[in-house]
């Protein structure tokens, strides 16, 4: 009988320990999750450009199949390779970091461009739609957003590993598998919720049975082209903001702080011209805004090569911008 009990209460201790480590890798995935905002925010709001010009009914299944294409991106190729680089060039895991951050502030200073100059781009995809037929135009889309989500996907891994506290093998890999799936999830999610949103308001619009009903149908089909260039500049931000304070913290570790220090300098000094309640939220506001303009300085400093240079090696190598 005592050693039924020893063994009950050995149980006990290890299922208490199982908890305590998914809480663990609950937290992390959590915080790690957010130190990724301007991928996240940027795959969302980049993904539904995939499913224009396709027929309604298989808007849904083909945002499917890209999340199946983004789930295997993280999780059959992106974390053996994040765990390898964990254990053995831990060194590496910066420069990394840097180089994704690199990236996101050119997309962003792509994306001002092309709003600056709206002539330079826009045609590809009416093109691409007029000469294809509509089975192999589906294909190529899932592809080609299958790849781009891949780049997408590695800087969220990189973030979330540079995140996780390195105190062991097994949790690092199931806080980023943990990332990784509820990442996923959400973006894809959200994605289905904004490609049918407008046929949704179209349902509500023709078949509501009360006048709010049909009102609130229509308000929401006039409302998804704003809601849609409200996303793109969402994630225009978010990209120039985290891409530059990872650039700025990469620096800060190879020890040119001075970029960094001087930002957090003007941070302080705009958090001392207000009142005590609201320094907090000043203080970081400030540093968020001039880590977005030190991003904004940066992708426009890269445009010139990246666009030469590396985006069409970039196509030559895999079919895609």
């Amino acid at each position: 009988m005592s050693g039924l009990l020893a063994l009950l209460d050995d149980v006990a201790a290890i299922a208490k320990m199982a908890a305590a480590s998914v809480d663990d890798v609950a937290g992390q995935a959590a915080k790690a999750g957010a130190k990724a905002a301007g991928a996240v925010i940027d795959d969302a709001a980049v993904t539904p450009q995939y499913v224009q010009g396709l027929a309604a009914r298989r808007e849904l299944p083909v945002v499917g199949r890209i999340a199946l294409g983004s789930l295997r991106n993280k999780l059959v190729f992106l974390l053996p390779a994040a765990l390898l680089l964990w254990a053995f060039a831990p060194w590496a895991i910066a420069p990394l970091l840097m180089l994704g951050g690199a990236y996101l502030c050119f997309e962003g200073a792509e994306k001002v461009q092309h709003w600056a100059w709206p002539g330079r781009a826009g045609h590809g995809r009416e093109e691409e739609t007029e000469t294809q037929d509509p089975a192999h135009l589906e294909e190529s889309r899932v592809r080609g957003a299958i790849k781009t989500d891949f780049i997408l996907s590695a800087e969220i891994m990189t973030i979330a590993l540079a995140a996780v506290p390195g105190d062991s093998l097994w949790l690092t890999g199931a806080t980023l598998a943990m990332v990784g799936l509820g990442i996923t999830v959400l973006v894809y999610g959200s994605v289905a919720l904004i490609v049918k949103a407008d046929d949704l308001g179209y349902v509500m619009a023709r078949r509501g049975r009360l006048r709010l009903t049909r009102w609130l149908g229509r308000k929401l089909v006039a409302s998804m082209p704003g809601f849609m260039v409200g996303l793109l500049v969402v994630g225009t931000v978010a990209m120039l903001w985290v891409g530059g304070a990872i650039v700025l913290h990469g620096l800060e570790e190879l020890g040119w702080a001075a970029p960094a220090h001087l930002i957090e300098l003007w941070a302080g000094q705009a958090a001392e011209a207000v009142p005590p309640e609201v320094k907090g939220a000043v203080r970081w506001g400030a540093g968020a805004l001039f880590d977005g303009l030190f991003g904004l300085m940066l992708g426009l400093a890269l445009l010139v090569p990246g666009s030469r240079f590396i985006a069409p090696l970039w196509r030559r190598l895999f079919g895609t911008k």
